[in-house]
């Protein structure tokens, strides 16, 4: 008898920062105080308009059928239109394909664009769920790692470093989860100048876009990359609707058509109710989201001054996304309540059981050392999460 589960399945390690904000909801279900920095999901309800737009659909017996694999014709146009408004890169509907979620998107553009060995470069900290799309795809993450010291950003040198003859994509991610990096132009501009020098393809997740601080810019690696360009993008972080599952991917039309087979086979279209709840959230203003950004910012800027305030820890301030990304080795074999950690996924752990607050380790995200901090959660428990663990360094 062989293994019950397939190798390929086997090899997929769970989703950290999910498995984070679960472990968090148990204890709070279960009476803790537990205070969830974990998980990336704004805390604001999705605006009223879109979710009326999708109470009315439910009620519409066309959207209880089938529709086209690859989104409502209308939202498919809709998006092509918000994204020439947005980054003002011009595409055709066609171009579009709706997905569950930003996280099939990511699945849909690594499985059309790979073949086994095929080589993805992937800036380090990163997401956790990239490394495990490439790899189910066949491909294989080649990481660049950065650190604090480079506000996480990585150059083209580090990218020339890591590029082989079978290197075919450079994954690129600005706004970045998890360190809030935001890539300036001139820096976008050299790395889409080196994707089309050496003829390779660029995926950017742009799901992040409207979430930009200061004098923080983004700007979409789109215009300066060539033709070989895939956009990662979705409804979840600008209109407050992680849970509605509506992401997209904007493509060359024959990229765009090998994915909709393939979503053709896995999914099928994505919920009627929710394509048209994401048609009146993409059609509508960028008013909520600018709302939301506002409280966003004024979050970002308390939690980098708690943060770094701790001794032991160095917190850069992030430009967009609504996460910190600290330095915490300060933290490493120091007595936290009789307790010493020797890597931050052991850290994390003290930390939420004598702290009761839950952070997501940087062995997540490929560069232990770190802890990542949402602050898309209320000032209150902001400061009071900072807090205690501030006390819990203070204790030794």
């Amino acid at each position: 008898m062989g293994a019950r589960v397939s190798d390929r399945v086997a090899a997929i390690a769970e989703s950290a920062t999910l498995a984070v904000d679960a472990k968090a909801k148990a204890l709070k279900a279960a009476g803790r105080p537990v205070i969830g920095f974990g998980a990336g999901e704004p805390d604001f309800p999705t605006p009223d308009y879109v979710v009326e737009a999708a109470v009315a659909a439910a009620k519409d017996p066309k959207y209880h059928r089938y529709t086209p694999v690859a989104g409502l014709p209308d939202l498919r146009a809709a998006i092509a239109g918000k994204t020439k408004r947005d980054t003002d890169w011009d595409v055709e509907a066609s171009q579009v394909l709706v997905t569950n979620g930003g996280k099939q998107a990511v699945y849909n553009a690594f499985a059309a664009l790979l073949d086994p060995g095929d080589e993805v470069i992937v800036i380090a900290p990163y997401w956790t769920t990239y490394p495990e799309a490439i790899k189910l795809a066949g491909g294989v993450p080649v990481e660049v790692q950065t650190d604090e010291t480079s506000g996480y950003l990585a150059t083209v040198e580090q990218l020339e470093a890591a590029r082989t003859d079978r290197t075919k994509v450079l994954l690129f991610v600005s706004p970045s989860n998890p360190t809030g990096a935001v890539y300036p132009r001139e820096q976008v501009e050299a790395i889409g100048s080196w994707v089309k020098d050496n003829d390779l393809w660029v995926v950017t997740d742009e799901i992040y876009e409207h979430l930009v601080y200061g004098d923080a810019e983004m700007v979409s690696i789109a215009h300066s990359a060539g033709e070989k360009v895939v956009v990662l993008n979705g409804v979840a972080k600008t209109y407050a609707m992680t849970g509605w599952r509506v992401g997209w991917l904007i493509g060359p039309t024959d990229v765009v058509k090998a994915a909709t087979n393939l979503q053709s086979h896995a999914t099928s279209n994505v919920s009627n109710v929710a394509q048209v709840a994401a048609l009146a959230a993409v059609s509508g203003d960028l008013s909520a989201v600018a709302e939301m950004r506002a409280v966003y910012d004024r979050r970002r800027k308390a939690i980098v001054k708690a943060l770094s305030d701790i001794p032991g820890v160095i917190c850069p301030e992030p430009l967009g996304a609504f996460y910190a990304y600290p330095s915490v080795k300060g933290l490493l074999g120091v007595s936290l309540r009789g307790r010493t950690a020797e890597n931050t996924t052991e850290l994390a752990g003290i930390i939420l059981e004598e702290a009761e607050v839950a952070v997501v380790p940087g062995e997540a995200f490929g560069t232990p050392g770190y802890l990542r901090f949402s602050y898309a959660l209320g000032d209150d428990d902001l400061t009071e999460g900072i807090g205690r663990i501030a006390e819990l360094v203070a204790e030794g």
